[in-house]
């Protein structure tokens, strides 16, 4: 059956020292982002989510956008190689548990570079954004280990976000939510849904027609209640200010061996 394990990383003290690549810098209030992470947290226990809570990283200002330190598909990890130096610390702790849980691990070797926030799956596609932190070595390295398992990995150019899964996410049904002037080639996706909200381009699946949300596309969340499902909204404005979004926050491991 289905598991419903989330690998999270408490933010760093330091957190207003992390990168920002195409927004511009503003200061992050580190008290009001613990407490934004507790919610998010939260959010996810409250809707049946078994939080696994990875060593901390205090010197790794972005550590808690742990989503970029591993991709996942079926029960095999892919420990990445982040495009930006900093944060190649940040992997070591996140292998220790999943290795624990059981998977199976690999990595990516250099001069590859991939950062999970680029891989969007939707059933046994693998979308993954090439063009900013992830070059294409990385992407070939993902084919290599995922391939052989029945992915299809499909290329997607990115220029006008961090990753892909700044710019685009899917609905339960595979529909793939994008804010049309951050996403470079809406057709690449056999279905694609405008939203008009850049943050409301960002859900995590929860299970049961439920969608963990930002607080911050209120739009969005109309829209897609009006289709059926059900948004739950957090706050997390002060990494909203480091280009991150509901996704990163968390390692969702839906396919364990339970």
């Amino acid at each position: 059956m289905p598991s419903r394990k989330a690998l999270i990383r408490q933010p760093s003290s330091r957190l207003d020292e992390g990168l920002v690549t195409h927004l511009e810098r503003t200061p992050v209030d580190a008290v009001l982002a613990l407490r934004q992470w507790e919610g998010y947290v939260g959010a996810l226990a409250d809707h049946g989510w078994e939080t696994i809570e990875v060593a901390p990283a205090d010197d790794c200002p972005d550590g808690v956008f742990v989503e970029d330190t591993v991709v996942m598909f079926r029960n095999v990890a892919l420990i990445t190689r982040p495009g930006a130096a900093s944060r190649r610390p940040e992997t070591a702790a996140v292998e220790e548990e999943l290795a624990r849980l059981g998977c199976s691990v690999n990595w990516v070797w250099e001069p590859g570079t991939l950062d999970g926030g680029d891989v969007l799956k939707v059933g046994d596609t693998v979308y993954v954004g090439q063009g900013g932190r992830t070059n294409a070595t990385g992407v070939a390295q993902l084919r290599a280990a995922f391939e052989p398992l029945g992915a299809r990995v499909v290329a997607v150019p990115v220029s006008r976000v961090l990753h892909l899964k700044s710019a685009v996410t899917a609905l339960p049904d595979g529909t793939v939510l994008g804010h049309p002037p951050l996403v470079d080639v809406p057709t690449l996706f056999p279905r694609f849904l405008p939203v008009p909200e850049p943050s409301g381009a960002h859900v995590v699946v929860l299970g049961g027609g439920r969608l963990l949300m930002a607080a911050s596309a209120p739009k969005t969340a109309e829209l897609l209640a009006g289709l059926g499902y059900e948004p739950v909204l957090v706050e997390i404005g002060e990494f909203e200010k480091l280009e991150g979004c509901v996704t990163c926050l968390s390692v969702r491991l839906r396919d364990l061996y339970v």
